[in-house]
């Protein structure tokens, strides 16, 4: 009886612990997610966290972005992310690489058609993040900015079509004084820009996988 009393007890004291666990969301992508040139606590990762707890979210923002990755190597190692950190939920950041190396709109498409498929092949909530040019008038560009919507469409997933989009919206192209001397990496207060807009639709992923819990 005192055995069966003591198992009751420690099960009910372990409760607390279980529902304190935070919530594990894997940011993959490029540099972009990386924090590439910036001190570790200005990255968008470490910035993006910061926000969410700010808010009274216990969550843990995994930092998966790799330096020069396109959409093909995050095909292939996204895999490995997904059963090394065992995310609740998983934003998708790539593309910028493929579009610096000019590869086609199609077979972009088709490497996140197979990211977001394995990311969310067991229900998984989903976030996917484009990158765009701010030259709206090319049509190239249309063609890139087409991907996104479609892509998260197929998939369920939540949408930002355009990370730097809050950069862009600056008037007279402030947006430059916002990047790192390279003209392509935002710097950490261009980072905390894009935490501002990127921060809502996160909280949005966060109810979905509160929900699945």
């Amino acid at each position: 009886m005192m055995l069966k009393a003591l198992v009751l007890i420690l099960a009910l004291a372990a409760a607390p612990m279980a529902a304190a666990t935070p919530l594990r969301i894997l940011a993959f992508g490029d540099s972009l997610t990386e924090g590439y040139g910036l001190p570790r606590k200005h990255g968008l990762v470490p910035q993006l966290q910061d926000w969410l707890r700010a808010r009274g979210h216990d969550v843990l923002v995994l930092n998966g972005g790799l330096s020069g990755d396109t959409t093909a190597g995050g095909r292939v190692r996204i895999g490995y992310s997904l059963a090394r950190h065992k995310p609740d939920a998983v934003i998708v950041e790539l593309g910028g690489n493929d579009l610096l190396m000019g590869f086609s709109p199609a077979m972009v498409a088709d490497n996140l058609d197979s990211i977001l498929g394995q990311a969310g092949k067991t229900g998984r909530p989903l976030l996917l993040v484009g990158i765009a040019s701010p030259d709206h008038d090319d049509p190239l560009r249309r063609d890139w900015a087409e991907i996104w919507p479609r892509m998260a469409a197929q998939h369920d997933a939540l949408l930002m079509e355009n990370l730097y989009q809050p950069l862009f919206d600056l008037p007279d192209e402030g947006y430059k004084a916002m990047l790192q001397p390279d003209g392509l990496h935002a710097s950490a207060e261009g980072v905390g820009l894009i935490v501002q807009s990127l921060g809502p639709q996160v909280e949005a992923l966060i109810e979905r996988a509160e929900a699945r819990r």
